[in-house]
């Protein structure tokens, strides 16, 4: 697990315990959550936060529209229509594996979130 959903749990646990979260819309049932398990687990917790800001990174829609594309071919039964959703699922694919996904921003940026709600709990 990573630093920041270790921090988010730990926060999440501390307003359960003093129920802050008691009187909550929906107390009790299931959350219906975004659909990103197209999205590696190690970058999920930044995805989400950029997305709450209004940004969709490029491989994140990348990633959606090869997801779509696979599930489409299968259905396709003309022969030049699954061609040219093959050759977009194909620029997709090499697209995405040429992405190097720099994590260390998130690594820096869940370190200062740590120190400073380290500094708010004393």
């Amino acid at each position: 697990m990573l630093l920041i959903d270790q921090l988010v749990e730990q926060h999440i646990q501390k307003a359960v315990d003093e129920g802050e979260l008691d009187h909550l819309p929906g107390r009790g049932r299931r959350l219906e959550l975004d659909d990103d398990r197209d999205v590696p687990a190690e970058l999920r917790p930044a995805y989400r936060i950029m997305k709450n800001a209004g940004f969709v990174p490029p491989e994140l829609e990348d990633r959606r529209e090869a997801a779509r594309l696979e599930t489409l071919i299968g259905r396709i039964e003309d022969d030049a229509q699954r061609r040219r959703a093959e050759t977009r699922l194909a620029l997709l694919e090499t697209r995405l594996g040429e992405t190097r996904i720099d994590t260390r921003a998130e690594r820096r940026y869940a370190e200062k979130l740590h120190r400073r709600f380290a500094r708010d709990g004393d």
